[in-house]
């Protein structure tokens, strides 16, 4: 609004002249006596409301303003729209942005029209163009078991579906198929035939099995009835992969359960055996088989690891029993789960036999019974009463002998013919109804036996029975001690000998991993893989010899290989790390080329940090740059000294292409089973995820190797330590290294280890033994240790002091015994006792074990 302009008389001055003494008074026209006039005020008055008015407007605006777009964005937000940007302009509200579809715009405009008026709402939002339609991810999930066969997943339309659930119902047998497949009209991925044809393969080959396919990949996971079966599956597998297709394979093989949980340890003239043996653990296992051998068994002797045993205390009852018969010199102990029948040989005194026995009878743990007996000269048994059974090489049985009547005739005939085949046994036997009591069961059992061999004789007497013959299982001894135990009963006597023919044995011409690899290694004695200068190409004449190489692994069954690349020392330590990396994964991705599994190996460049000779002369050099294969988890490899006059150990077994991979003879006390541990773990290193305590898949193997050893040596006690490096908090690091040694013991606890001597102790970075203001020292400092308990203490290294060795150098075993924690000399230790003990510990069966969140790496 415009204001009128104010137009004022003007004044009379001379009014303002002093006269005399009298002071100038000040006067405007308009005011009387001193006060404005009405049209003054009203002027003023006016001014004051307009400028008011509009500070009003003003704020009333904004404050609407920020209303409005409060309540658009709250709506927004609550719907889960986060593309629309809102802005206001005075009254209105505007939506820019870009919808995903004009559906999405449009119900953006209308939830904003919800929360203010629709007609202050401006549309100002784009939309993403349209695009043609992508076709779905075709897969399935197969699972297979004894209740049946469950289908699931996505097929592209065509014969995929009639075929996969017409294979499907044949392997079902009649139980109805749970058929979850639906079909989509796209055309599927070039790979995705022979993913499916694969993996239809895959579901025909394992009864017990899941097994999920995509066009660029396969994962099997299945359930092996043995360890035999699954090298082989694993190597079926391997052999139908097509090429291309990336296979996951994940197949367990369970312990088998033993029923009756049998042992039978025989001390006679022709020296100590186990006609039977079973442990519960790997643990057990050993303690019995060292028993054996302090009672005078020879050579390698074998112990089934199997589920079903009737007490903890097995190991402790049977090496108890095995004492007692190498107290007595001669004799037999039978265990049947928890009965004992233990025989002395005629002959054995009375006082030695009393002596034995009463220290068993002392040392058996409460669920175990004992029936003993000393044979007496006159105690032999009488009477011409046998019967016998031969089994010929072509598996026909002849029987001959006494039976007790008709019954037992039709019984003994039809188990025969059950066991061996209907034409396959001809029966000579004659009744006698005098035989001794018992004299079915003993028949029955000796016939059960005798099916467990591929040649042999049973003979039945009153006082024994005597199965002997020729197999081709490792089993079959333990089996049929089990049958001959668990039928005839506590306290009778039988007699077992079998003897295992390897040319019958159809596994036994899968070679073992090490056979492998030392072929593998035989192929580099005669060619070595060869590379351009400073290139990570394979040359073109090392193509037949990756061909010969993934035939050997093809042969194999799936192991954990390390593929190792070395570079001499021209040129920059970083650069030749990095070339000999990329060489061996371009070995890794030419063997899965050539269809070799590759999902356990693992392709590491060391560099020129593990020399085999010396790099001033051009021979070295080129010896230097290769390829190396290694099973991961074997014993330390110690690279050869640049001398070439330095001879490896007279232990040790040099490797076709100059490795020298040292034999760790049996730990003699615990220092020397920690040394080995010890030597183990300077080649490779237990790593964890970054910030927790779950152990990497790729120390898995490692830990399957410390298994072994520590199962050579129960009973030592050994501290498990943690250590950290030192980012984050004292009181984390702390906490993260007790977990991570916990971890450990968890992992060694599953893989059959008994940890009840083992102690798992953090240490945080409180014992660092490498400069942590380095990647690579806080990387050395990030461990785990085994310290034999009662051993002295073995202080940090003070990094400033030496200088630090080559990176991935191996230090020799001498050195490795003086410096290394885990190899301190101590006195003969007995089993300690930890019931006073409150440090740190961990039972086998404890798997919660998490730290809590903290931000430094600790990787």
């Amino acid at each position: 609004m415009r204001l009128p302009k104010l137009r004022l008389p003007r004044p009379d001055l001379s009014a303002l002249r002093p006269k005399g003494d009298r002071k100038p008074e000040f006067r405007l026209p308009g005011l009387r006596g001193g006060r404005p006039s009405q049209g003054m005020i009203a002027l003023f008055a006016f001014a004051g409301a307009g400028a008011f008015a509009v500070f009003i407007a003003m704020t009333a605006a904004a404050v609407i303003e920020r209303r409005s777009l409060k309540a658009v964005n709250y709506a927004l937000g609550n719907e889960g729209i986060t593309w629309v940007e809102a802005s206001a302009d005075g009254m209105l509200v505007i939506l820019s942005g870009t919808a995903p579809n004009e559906a999405a715009r449009f119900r953006a405009v209308n939830i904003a029209g919800t929360v203010i008026d629709s007609g202050r709402v401006r549309d100002e939002l784009q939309v993403t163009p349209a695009t043609s339609i992508e076709a779905p991810r075709f897969s399935i999930e197969m699972l297979r078991n004894d209740d049946g066969i469950q289908l699931i997943g996505l097929l592209p339309e065509g014969e995929a579906e009639a075929t996969l659930t017409a294979a499907a119902e044949e392997l079902s047998r009649g139980i109805a198929v749970a058929d979850m497949l639906e079909t989509a009209a796209y055309a599927p991925p070039e790979s995705w035939q022979a993913a499916f044809d694969f993996g239809l393969a895959a579901l025909r080959l394992l009864p017990r099995s899941k097994i999920s396919v995509a066009a660029d990949a396969v994962a099997v996971t299945a359930i092996a009835t043995s360890e035999a079966e699954k090298r082989t599956l694993e190597s079926e597998l391997a052999r139908l992969r097509p090429e291309g297709l990336a296979l996951s394979i994940d197949i367990s093989a369970p312990r088998p359960v033993i029923t009756p949980f049998t042992l039978r340890f025989v001390k006679d003239a022709q020296g100590a055996r186990f006609d039977a043996c079973s442990a519960d653990t790997d643990a057990a296992r050993t303690r019995i088989l060292a028993a054996a051998t302090a009672a005078g068994l020879e050579g390698k002797a074998s112990c089934t690891v199997g589920l079903g045993v009737p007490s903890p205390r097995w190991a402790e009852a049977a090496e108890a029993a095995i004492r007692a018969i190498a107290a007595m010199g001669q004799g037999t102990v039978t265990f049947s789960d928890a009965d004992i029948s233990l025989v002395a040989a005629e002959g054995t005194e009375q006082a030695a036999f009393d002596r034995a026995l009463g220290e068993l009878e002392a040392a058996l743990p409460q669920a175990f019974s004992l029936d003993a007996t000393l044979p007496r000269p006159d105690a032999a048994a009488a009477g011409p009463a046998e019967f016998t059974a031969t089994l010929n090489p072509e598996g026909r049985v002849e029987m001959r002998g006494r039976l007790t009547d008709e019954l037992q005739r039709a019984a003994v005939d039809s188990l025969a013919k059950a066991a061996f085949g209907a034409g396959r046994v001809y029966n000579a036997t004659r009744l006698d109804a005098e035989l001794p009591d018992g004299w079915p069961v003993r028949v029955l059992a000796g016939l059960e036996a005798l099916a467990e061999l591929d040649e042999g004789n049973l003979l039945v007497r009153e006082d024994t029975v005597e199965v002997s013959g020729v197999t081709g299982s490792l089993s079959a001894s333990d089996r049929v001690s089990q049958i001959l135990s668990g039928k005839l009963g506590q306290g009778q006597q039988f007699k077992v000998s079998v003897r295992y023919d390897e040319e019958r044995d159809p596994l036994a011409a899968l070679p073992t991993p090490q056979e492998c690899l030392a072929t593998v290694n035989g192929l580099l004695a005669g060619q070595k893989i060869t590379f351009p200068p400073g290139s990570a190409e394979i040359d073109a004449q090392t193509g037949q010899l990756m061909t010969r190489i993934a035939d050997t692994l093809n042969e194999c069954a799936v192991m954990p290989l390390e593929i190792a690349g070395h570079t001499d020392s021209q040129g920059s330590e970083e650069g030749n790390r990095a070339l000999s990396q990329a060489r061996a994964e371009a070995v890794l991705l030419a063997l899965q080329g050539r269809r070799v599994e590759v999902g356990q190996m693992r392709a590491v460049g060391y560099g020129e940090s593990r020399p085999i000779a010396d790099n001033d002369t051009e021979q070295g050099r080129e010896a230097n740059r290769r390829i190396e294969f290694t099973l991961i988890g074997a014993p330390a490899v110690a690279t050869a000294a640049a001398d070439p006059s330095a001879a490896p150990p007279a232990t040790a077994t040099a490797a076709a292409d100059g490795t020298v991979i040292p034999a760790l003879a049996p730990p003699s006390d615990g220092a020397a089973c920690v040394a080995n541990i010890t030597a183990l773990l300077e080649r490779d290193k237990i790593t964890f995820d970054p910030g927790s305590d779950d152990i990497s898949d790729a120390s898995r193997p490692l830990v399957a190797a410390l298994s072994e050893l520590l199962g050579q040596c129960p009973g030592v006690p050994i501290e498990v330590a943690g250590h950290t490096d030192s980012q984050g908090t004292e009181r984390n690091n702390r906490t993260l290294s007790e977990d991570r040694a916990k971890a450990v013991l968890v992992a060694l606890a599953e893989s059959g280890v008994d940890v009840s001597t083992l102690k798992a102790v953090g240490y945080g970075e409180e014992s660092p033994i490498a400069d942590n203001g380095t990647e690579e020292g806080r990387e050395a400092n990030r461990r785990i240790e085994f310290t034999l308990i009662g051993a002295p203490a073995t202080p940090a290294t003070d990094t400033a002091a030496a200088p630090a060795a080559p990176a991935g150098a191996a230090a020799p075993a001498d050195a490795a015994a003086e410096t290394s924690p885990a190899t301190a000399q101590a006195a003969p230790q007995e089993t300690p006792d930890f019931s006073n003990d409150t440090s740190p510990s961990v039972a086998p069966q404890e798997k919660t074990l998490r730290p809590t969140a903290r931000p430094a790496n600790n990787g």
